[in-house]
Order: C-alpha cells, then structure tokens, then sequence
C-alpha cells in the first residue's frame, strides 16, 4: 500500500525497524528538549501530515522500550488517525515515572500500525441472541 505523506519535520520518513515489523517509528519534532514530569502529559508533534486511504486508519501505540524503562506511554493508546484527517501528526505521551524525563529532537517517541477498518451499520433491536458466555465480563471465564 502506497500512502502520501508531506514531511515539514528535520528527519527522514518513519521506517520499519526490521523485516517483520508491525509498526513504523515516529520520531518528536521539537525546537528544544521537553522535559515530561511525573504524570505529566503533552501533545508531542512528528511534523508528519498524510493522507490514508478510505477504509484505513494508523493506529500511534506506545514504544515498549519506553515504557519498560522509562514509564512513558502513550495516553490514549491506540491512538486513532482517520482516513480523512489532514492535520499534523501528534503523539500524546504521558510519563507515569516517579522521575521526569527528557524528549530530544528526532527521538523515537511511539509507533505508528496502519491497518484497515469497516464502518458498521447499527441496527437497534430488543433482544439479542443467547451465548454460551451471556453477559459474563471480566474476570468471567476464571482464573489461571
């Protein structure tokens, strides 16, 4: 799949860290560093715009790395990006650390999965049909 994208940030285009890899890097575009106290959150900026296809959506999740050694995730993960959004690409990190960390220009700050949807059509009814499972929620199927 081919998707356009307008680069206004100082680094190259997000990549595939390897062969098999579900997710691209998107890298912070900053003037100077932030520094992301404890519970903290700020809208980071990638200087990316793109235009996904109809029926796709980009998905910014947090980098693992990130959020084993420092705390710092992304807070509405998944984010979602629409097909018909033209704006800047944020990524929207908050640090749950007891230290405060520093985000330099160009650093690896989430990961960005394109992956396609559907749109459902919702039909209101009264009754739904009986399952094995039934309104059973968490914690329901037991513990192991």
């Amino acid at each position: 799949m081919k998707i356009q994208i307008v680069n206004r940030s100082r680094h190259p285009l997000p990549t595939y860290a390897t062969a098999q890899s579900a997710g691209l890097d998107l890298r912070a575009n900053i003037s100077e560093p932030i520094v992301l106290m404890p519970m903290e959150r700020r809208l980071i900026p990638t200087g990316l715009y793109m235009a996904l296809p109809p029926g796709y959506e980009a998905q910014v999740r947090p980098r693992s790395g990130l959020a084993l050694k420092h705390g710092i995730t992304v807070l509405n993960s998944p984010g979602t990006i629409d097909a018909d959004y033209r704006g800047e690409v944020g990524v929207l990190l908050i640090n749950l650390s007891q230290q405060p960390f520093t985000i330099n220009d160009g650093e690896r700050v989430a990961q960005m999965v394109v992956a396609r949807h559907e749109q459902a059509e919702l039909i209101a009814t009264e009754v739904l049909d009986e399952t094995e499972r039934g309104a059973g929620g968490y914690g329901h199927t037991g513990v192991n």
